[in-house]
């Protein structure tokens, strides 16, 4: 039976469930510095190399507190995601990559404030950024490489996705604030989202790479940095293996020096923005199983639902799962592991194979340290579980604490309700 591990025994999390009712998710602090540090370490040869950590993937200031730690700038896309990286401070707040769409006047004006670099999604957002903050001087185009790349069912093919410039806009972006006064300028792509084949991310910046050759060459101008996106996937089945840091790293330096350095444009800063890469396995959501229900299937009810981890209902994506205690035992029993909203695809999983449930099972539910709690809402009045983590002494910390009754109801007004004519 393909098995994944989890970094506690049975023992610990016996002594966590006394403290800290489920669901709840947990982190491991030591796995995510490590991976920070390894990715950090994967680009010697480019002494600009940065990473954004993808705000969105994990939002909460604890973690984000420790990525800035170890060096990492913050990917933001929001107003909110913005005062977070503030709040946070150090490092992180220093190092913003605002990368946005549709976007607000006023996230403008506070990523200006901020300082942070702006990475611009349309063409069209040029004179709404000069109006409402003014050109800073140094600017970023996100680029939709449109048919040249293939996408998937998360981020969608490139040519029918929302996000970006053409080639043609481009040109004529840079032309314009290049001649607005703009001084620094970058270029970014972001058309991967769990992507584990490594040539995907030297294909991407080898694209970025003659791009800035032909744009230095027509418009004069020269480019401090490529931002290749994040999209790093992670091995969320058992048989899978890690995306490999070493083929991506020397796939893209040989395309660097052939292209940038070959054609006299370096040197030029390396951006990524990883978030799944970087949280994603060192995350889990820990549920109780409430109720076995039998009719024309097997259902495994547990006390967390989609409101908790919406990936499996909104793409169909696959979460291994551990049942505690049973590790050892034949997965003989199939199950929808499902929860309590009034949604039929409020499941986990679908006819998965596992060792016979009980009312009161543990089960943990892997890779939830991206876009898990992230991604939570209220809906049928489910209230958002605990944030845990499992720091480097052993020790566990609550991050985060569940929703209540009283959070729900905190934005609706019953005072007037009373005097409400109906």
């Amino acid at each position: 039976m393909s098995t994944k591990a989890i970094p506690f025994s049975g023992e610990t999390l016996a002594s966590i469930l006394e403290r800290h009712p489920t669901p709840f998710h947990i982190y491991d602090e030591r796995a995510m510095r490590r991976n920070a540090r390894n990715l950090l370490q994967a680009f010697p040869w480019n002494k600009g190399f940065r990473e954004y950590f993808a705000v969105k993937a994990t939002p909460n200031p604890y973690l984000l507190k420790i990525f800035s730690a170890e060096g990492f700038g913050a990917d933001c896309s929001s107003l909110p995601e913005l005062l977070l990286a503030e709040r946070v401070g150090g490092v992180l707040a220093e190092r913003i990559m605002f990368t946005s769409n549709d976007t607000p006047p006023e996230e403008f004006q506070k990523a200006k404030a901020l300082g942070a670099v702006i990475n611009l999604d349309d063409i069209s957002h040029i004179p709404v950024l000069e109006a409402c903050a003014g050109l800073p001087e140094t600017i970023c185009f996100r680029y939709n490489p449109g048919p040249l790349k293939k996408g998937n069912m998360i981020i969608g093919h490139p040519e029918e996705a929302k996000y970006g410039f053409t080639r043609e806009q481009l040109f004529e972006g840079y032309r314009i604030v290049r001649d607005k006064g703009v001084k620094h300028f970058g270029i970014h792509a972001m058309v991967a989202s769990n992507e584990l084949d490594p040539m995907y991310f030297v294909e991407t910046a080898e694209i970025l790479f003659d791009l800035v050759v032909d744009l230095s060459r027509e418009l004069g101008i020269r480019f401090d940095f490529v931002n290749i996106g994040g999209g790093l996937g992670i091995p969320y089945r058992p048989e899978e293996a890690p995306v490999d840091l070493r083929v991506i790293s020397e796939g893209i330096r040989g395309r660097y020096e052939e292209i940038i350095e070959g054609n006299g444009y370096g040197p030029l800063d390396l951006y990524m923005e990883c978030g799944r890469y970087i949280t994603g396995p060192y995350g889990w959501l820990v549920a109780r199983v409430r109720h076995i229900k039998k009719t024309y299937k097997n259902f495994a009810g547990l006390d967390a639902c989609m409101a908790d981890l919406m990936r499996p209902a909104l793409y169909g994506a696959y979460h291994h799962i551990t049942v505690v205690g049973k590790e050892e035992e034949p997965p003989k029993v199939m199950y929808d592991v499902t929860g309590s909203l009034c949604e039929n695809n409020d499941k986990f999983a679908i006819d998965r194979m596992l060792p016979e449930l009980q009312p009161g099972d543990i089960v943990v539910i892997h890779d939830t340290g991206a876009h898990g709690h992230a991604m939570g809402f209220n809906y049928n009045g489910k209230l958002r579980s605990a944030e845990l983590l499992l720091r480097e002494d052993g020790t566990v910390r609550r991050i985060r604490r569940a929703e209540t009754v009283e959070d729900y109801f905190a934005t609706l007004d019953f005072e007037g309700l009373g005097d409400f004519p109906v």
